[in-house]
């Protein structure tokens, strides 16, 4: 299998899942809206049209795994096993679903939980993640990137932000996301560079 196809492999899931999370608000109810609601929410237990968000879950998570895998021997031990953390947490926001946005649903309290517990994990899994990446370019003599500072960054401030103002929610954790399909489809790309 040539690098070029491997690293689009993992590029075309990235771009799949995020293709899937954009269009997830567009089969569901009018009365989600993608400012104030969140994408867990999109793929909410008892959602018609849940189906979408957890597909792009599952994708954004297989994808991770993917290029884990291709990046692991240049990422280092540590920063491998932080990011696989992270596609399978990804894998488990699909597997356990948070409750719906709607006025008291009916929902099971036990997967509301577990849906919470993974998304924390992946959120410290992916600033830790990246962390590591960045102090092994470091160790190597390469500065941070841009994007390294910028995707830790909104690891902490965008959750922090959420939990002090609810009403844009959607637009935060949307923003959040698209950080990390940059910082992961960044890492995809160079893995066909001569500098990896």
């Amino acid at each position: 299998m040539s690098d070029r196809f491997r690293v689009s492999l993992g590029v075309g899931a990235l771009g799949a899942s995020a293709l899937a999370l954009v269009l997830a608000p567009t089969v569901l109810a009018e009365s989600y809206s993608w400012v104030e609601h969140t994408t867990s929410e999109s793929g909410g237990q008892g959602v018609s049209g849940a189906w979408m968000a957890r597909l792009g879950f599952v994708l954004f998570g297989l994808a991770v795994l993917w290029i884990s895998h291709l990046r692991g021997g240049r990422w280092g031990q540590p920063a491998t096993a932080l990011h696989v953390v992270f596609g399978v947490c990804m894998v488990g926001v699909a597997a356990f679903s948070l409750r719906s946005w709607e006025p008291n649903p009916v929902f099971d309290r036990t997967e509301d939980a577990l849906h919470s517990v993974a998304a924390t994990v992946m959120g410290f899994a992916f600033a830790f993640g990246v962390t590591a990446v960045a102090f092994v370019r470091a160790a190597d003599g390469r500065r941070w990137r841009v994007l390294d500072v910028v995707a830790v960054a909104a690891s902490v401030v965008l959750p922090v932000w959420m939990g002090l103002d609810g009403s844009i929610d959607g637009v935060l954790q949307r923003l959040m996301f698209a950080v990390a399909y940059l910082w992961y489809g960044r890492e995809a790309l160079e893995f066909q560079s001569p500098v990896r």
